[in-house]
């Protein structure tokens, strides 16, 4: 074990450097990830110096009193298996304690996050839309402004773990990004976001309550986009999900194995038509 090895709590400045090494390692976040994966918990991420020098750097990020989740986790390829990515990880286990706890886990991992009590779930699958598709107006979907703020956060509770109002408030007003509601009878049916990354875009998260709202959502989002890739991840589990991006003829192009440690949150994956992000949950 390297004395000269610490582990810190992250500035909101380390964070966009976290963001960084994500391009880096082809992981494409948004523009603005930094800022609001800050917002979701300014504890929550951790740096490994090793002599003063960021090596590594991970995140857990506590909601309430009940779940976190873990991501972010990158070691410099030239300090990888040398303990100190295991060390930056039991900080931040001892940091969520017994909370359920999530991670997406990329494939070749999933043993080594079950030898730390995470258990697989279920596949999130992401797909790449490469070409433009038309979409006819609906009059139910509308911009979700701040004063819709508050109702969206009550409809994100019934797909997300834990309240999370200051992400949310900050991931639903990303500069060239759109946040969009399904309305219908005065009540919210589905919301979505889709927000720039450094290559195209995401789409993350898409509630639904039926295939059809997400179908029209998840058009009104891509309308008048130019650039691609526009991404989606979806959970394997949700069928009508898979037959949403096989009719826009969208391709796999990454997969990661949803993990719990301290129990299951049980989420209505019929009606997860995109999870929000890897990294966040």
């Amino acid at each position: 074990m390297h004395t000269n090895y610490k582990i810190e709590i992250m500035t909101q400045a380390e964070v966009q450097i976290a963001i960084d090494w994500m391009r880096e390692e082809g992981w494409n976040p948004g523009l603005k990830d930094a800022e609001c994966f800050f917002t979701a918990d300014r504890h929550g991420f951790f740096a490994g110096k090793l002599d003063e020098e960021l090596i590594a750097v991970a995140s857990a990020v506590i909601y309430d009193e009940k779940f976190a989740f873990c991501g972010c986790y990158i070691v410099k390829p030239e300090y990888r298996n040398q303990g100190f990515g295991i060390q930056l990880t039991q900080a931040r286990l001892n940091y969520v304690a017994d909370r359920i706890t999530g991670i997406d886990g990329v494939l070749d991992m999933v043993n080594k996050y079950a030898e730390i009590g995470y258990q697989p779930v279920h596949s999130n699958i992401r797909y790449a839309l490469h070409q433009m598709q038309t979409c006819s107006y609906n009059k139910n979907i509308v911009p979700i402004t701040a004063a819709l703020l508050a109702e969206i956060l009550k409809y994100d509770s019934r797909y997300f773990p834990a309240s999370r109002p200051e992400f949310l408030t900050c991931w639903t007003q990303q500069p060239n990004g759109k946040a969009l509601a399904y309305v219908e009878n005065g009540n919210i049916v589905g919301y979505g976001v889709i927000r720039p990354c450094y290559s195209g875009y995401k789409i993350g998260p898409l509630f639904a309550e039926s295939a059809i709202i997400a179908d029209s959502l998840f058009l009104h989002l891509i309308a008048d986009i130019k650039s691609f890739p526009i991404l989606l991840d979806i959970p394997a589990p949700n069928l009508a999900a898979t037959k949403l991006v096989e009719k826009y003829g969208m391709k796999k192009v990454f997969e990661t194995i949803r993990m719990y440690r301290n129990g299951n949150p049980n989420l209505d994956l019929e009606q997860i038509f995109g999870i929000t992000t890897f990294e966040l949950g």
